[in-house]
């Protein structure tokens, strides 16, 4: 077992949190652009598919919350463990994660089985978007138990500082899956032609060979955490500490999925083309927020591991140096957003009508990029200090309290292009909240640490 001290605890943070970080931005980046690559190939079908595709959102979303989510409490007890030299809890952490990937694949292979086309035909009647839909989003949910199993291997790598193989996982997986594409939905060198199917296939497939590889790894390098599972028990007060954080995020990260839902109903009263446009959008602010995301999982593990060391100053450093990288990647993806709007959705087959209502939603939604970066941080500190009510309550006012009913308000002017200023509004809400609560938590956790 190694006892010499984690890099986490004397490595000069800036260098620690953009070595941990980058490995992680980049793993995103790849992430993002299979997302988009989907959705581009897709597109080539039929618009029909493309919208079929993007009302699949929440239910993909729902899968990531739960499989992220659960992954956020295993960093940060993982983590803790680790700063406070408990080799034991850090064992037992890893195995109840194994334990849950499995539970949470389950939960979705069921949703994926009985509750698909209930799912679907509730937001429209076209039968050919229903069809689409369907063969997508069951693919995608009967056989998640690859990305469950992949995002937990990662996370153990992330919380002892081993974000480099995480880059090499999803690297892997992202590669595989645009490869599969084409030959998947075209029906290329002697494979059948699944159009929407064949995009949902080729994602599932890169997801297992890179879960697959994930657990390789963890074997292999992860020299802190050890897996026995032979004789494995669920240990009723790790799993309680692990969703004491992870729950308010999944929940968190679920609620996006009732925001998409209901933002899809309040477009498809427009027109399907609409709720196309708001699907395009997802895929492409993923390249903006993505690398966001990937700054905070590299500063989460840095930030738990201080905590349980005890070391004010490189928690403090830390929150600062994320806020400012995130403030920046967001304010250079506001620009591409304002400046190439039309370029971006020609990438998608865009007809006149997805052109004029594209243009003007990526730009409104921009405006609000900036804040929406520091507001992300604040939520990762929320938990990687074991406080994710703060951040579940922050995501509830905005998506839920000020989101969808300003969006809801703003479509009864009869046009498309005001719903989209609800984002900034929201952003704004989430924004005072986001403060108010890291200065709490400031005063009563941070402040007490040495």
């Amino acid at each position: 077992m190694e006892l010499t001290e984690n890099k986490m605890g004397v490595m000069p943070v800036n260098k620690l949190l953009i070595s941990m970080s980058l490995p992680m931005m980049v793993s995103m980046l790849v992430q993002a652009l299979y997302n988009v690559v989907d959705s581009v190939f897709v597109a080539k079908v039929n618009e029909a598919a493309l919208t079929a595709v993007s009302l699949a959102f929440p239910v993909q979303n729902l899968m990531i919350a739960i499989a992220v989510g659960t992954g956020v409490g295993v960093n940060a007890l993982l983590s803790k463990s680790l700063g406070e030299k408990n080799f034991k809890r850090v064992n037992s952490t890893a195995e109840n994660a194994v334990f849950l990937a499995g539970v949470s694949y389950a939960v979705m292979l069921l949703t994926g089985i009985f509750g698909i086309g209930l799912f679907y035909r509730s937001q429209t009647n076209d039968a050919q978007i229903v069809g689409y839909g369907i063969a997508y989003a069951r693919i995608c949910c009967c056989c998640s138990f690859g990305i469950f199993l992949q995002v937990t291997m990662e996370r153990l790598l992330q919380s002892t500082g081993r974000t480099f193989y995480t880059m090499i996982i999803q690297g892997t997986g992202a590669v595989i899956n645009i490869i599969l594409d084409p030959i998947l939905i075209f029906g290329l060198y002697g494979f059948p032609r699944m159009e929407a199917a064949g995009a949902a296939a080729a994602t599932v497939a890169g997801q297992i060979i890179a879960s697959i590889l994930a657990v390789i790894l963890n074997q292999k390098v992860n020299r802190e955490v050890r897996l026995q599972m032979k004789g494995f028990r669920p240990d009723i007060q790790i799993i309680a500490q692990i969703y004491r954080v992870g729950v308010p995020s999944i929940i968190m990260q679920s609620i996006a999925s009732v925001m998409t839902y209901g933002m899809n109903l309040i477009l498809m009263a427009f027109t399907s083309t609409a709720t196309a446009v708001f699907g395009i959008y997802f895929k492409l602010q993923s390249f903006i927020f993505m690398p966001v995301f990937g700054l905070n999982n590299g500063m989460i593990p840095i930030i738990a591991y201080n905590y349980g060391a005890n070391r004010k100053e490189r928690v403090m450093r830390t929150i600062r140096y994320s806020v400012l990288y995130a403030m920046g990647i967001m304010a250079a993806g506001t620009l591409i957003f304002h400046i190439f709007p039309a370029q971006l959705l020609v990438m998608f087959e865009a007809s006149e009508t997805m052109m004029q209502i594209g243009v003007s939603a990526l730009r409104i939604i921009s405006v609000s990029f900036v804040i929406a970066g520091y507001c992300i941080v604040c939520g990762s500190v929320f938990q990687a200090l074991g406080n994710g009510m703060y951040s579940l309550m922050v995501s509830i006012a905005r998506q839920l309290f000020v989101l969808l009913p300003v969006a809801f308000l703003l479509s009864r002017m009869g046009n498309v292009n005001y719903v989209w200023w609800a984002f900034p509004i929201a952003e704004i809400a989430s924004l005072i909240m986001s403060t108010i609560f890291l200065v709490r938590i400031y005063k009563k956790v941070i402040a007490m640490l040495q």
